[in-house]
């Protein structure tokens, strides 16, 4: 089988694609961060939605972005509730950045995730970022995708011998509610899954974050039972 490197949460988005990698035959290896968040339920969800979901390999990276901090994931500031997460007065700003929005983390982590793809012989990664039904991150823009999949070819060994590495983010265009039909499909167990900003360490959701309120949202268009645990 083809190998891939599979960006994991531990969120909903993410499980749908090592689904998807697994349907088109790749032998996933599934890599999480643990970069500093507020809680480490998502991790404990990665783990067990890789096994769950046929992962052949699940590994955790350490790095401290919280000795950066700059994100109301990563430092003291406040998760926005029962709002869009975006600064007050800047909501309708098109280039409005919530602050939930954490310095280059999905540069940082395609960046782990190219290394491993390297040692294993991979030319594959996959990545759960989405464009439609997303907080205003910049970095889960398509042409931030577009953009590392370059420099994955430009800066390493594999990409300069043609290896032709490729980054694949199959949600990119997806609304929420399409990803959770989507993983019906594929037979996701949702309940697996941990979404919330503010979770407990029981991985139970707030409800009120901008995490939860997509994800609650999502379930509700689609017309699938949602079974998220709540505090």
């Amino acid at each position: 089988m083809k190998k891939a490197v599979v960006l994991v949460s531990g969120g909903m988005d993410s499980a749908v694609v090592i689904a998807i990698a697994r349907e088109q035959g790749f032998a996933v290896h599934a890599l999480s961060v643990s970069y500093g968040q507020r809680h480490t339920s998502e991790l404990d969800a990665a783990d067990r939605v890789s096994k769950a979901l046929g992962a052949v390999a699940h590994k955790t990276v350490n790095v401290d972005l919280r000795s950066i901090g700059g994100s109301a994931l990563t430092d003291d500031i406040e998760v926005p509730l029962d709002t869009d997460g975006h600064p007050v007065g800047q909501a309708a700003a098109k280039d409005a950045i919530p602050v939930t929005y954490v310095p280059a983390r999905n540069t940082i982590m395609l960046s782990i995730a190219l290394g491993w793809a390297e040692v294993l012989g991979a030319n594959d990664i996959f990545c759960g970022v989405n464009a439609v039904d997303y907080s205003g991150y910049p970095d889960c823009r398509p042409e931030f995708v577009a953009a590392f999949e370059r420099l994955a070819n430009l800066a390493t060994k594999a990409g300069v011998e043609g290896a032709g590495l490729r980054v694949h983010a199959p949600l990119q265009f997806m609304s929420k509610a399409d990803i959770v039909r989507e993983g019906v499909r594929l037979g996701v167990d949702f309940a697996q899954t941990v979404s919330c900003y503010k979770a407990d360490e029981a991985g139970r959701a707030c409800g009120h974050c901008d995490a939860c309120r997509l994800r609650a949202e999502g379930f509700a268009v689609a017309g699938v039972v949602d079974p998220t645990r709540y505090v």
